[in-house]
């Protein structure tokens, strides 16, 4: 392993840590065994609150990281029907509450397809989107109002895994390009089954041909280093 010429590492990336201090915490690591600096990077986000595939590249393959954060991503996602929160998930509390006692596996099933496709998504106002060099965040933290532009994304499946009519949850998986916002997918959903929507849970499950399963787990990362033949 020569982390100057490159090295793939894909990390599943645990709940409640940015994908920043993640990737913080591997250059740290990386620096240790390497005795000297790591350059590294990561190919595409994942919200604290979410788990899964994070791709991480070293040295010269973070030339690549442009062309990783194309690859088709994968999710499974858990939603609960009937309110909203500003940021769509359980970062805050639920500011409004909508009815659900119209809402049938039926009607989900019937809503679904006008998301699959190439279609417009306005990304969530708690993003990292850049409005006028700040991101968007920055303003709704300071309690200030933002408009986003819709965003052109392509959404190719959107399957049920399971809806829970008593406690209006719904499980989905969703199979999307670069981009695309989950959080936002269930803010549009709640909107077109007439309710509101927010994630309760988030997990990316594959990264192009990279699945959670080939994943280093992150608080392993230190002993799967220490495993590894360090070119120097």
């Amino acid at each position: 392993m020569n982390f100057k010429e490159g090295v793939i590492i894909p990390i599943d990336k645990p709940y409640g840590i940015t994908s920043f201090k993640a990737l913080a915490h591997v250059r740290y690591l990386c620096t240790q065994a390497n005795d000297g600096k790591v350059k590294i990077g990561h190919a595409g986000t994942l919200d604290p609150l979410a788990t899964g595939v994070l791709i991480l590249a070293t040295g010269k393959m973070t030339k690549q990281i442009e062309t990783l954060q194309t690859h088709t991503k994968e999710y499974t996602a858990t939603l609960q029907l009937g309110a909203t929160t500003p940021s769509y998930d359980m970062e805050h509390e639920v500011n409004e509450t909508f009815p659900t006692e119209h809402i049938t596996r039926e009607l989900i099933n019937a809503t679904l397809p006008q998301f699959v496709g190439d279609i417009e998504q306005i990304p969530p106002t708690y993003s990292a989107v850049k409005v006028d060099g700040k991101r968007a965040f920055d303003y709704r933290r300071k309690g200030k109002d933002v408009t986003l532009k819709p965003k052109n994304i392509r959404i190719d499946e959107i399957e049920v895994l399971d809806f829970d009519a008593e406690k209006m949850q719904l499980s989905i998986r969703v199979v999307c390009g670069k981009g695309t916002y989950i959080r936002a997918l269930a803010r549009d959903l709640g909107r077109a089954v007439n309710s509101g929507a927010y994630l309760t849970a988030l997990r990316r499950t594959r990264v192009g041909d990279v699945r959670v399963e080939d994943c280093v787990n992150y608080d392993q990362f230190e002993a799967w280093l220490k495993q590894q033949t360090i070119e120097k």
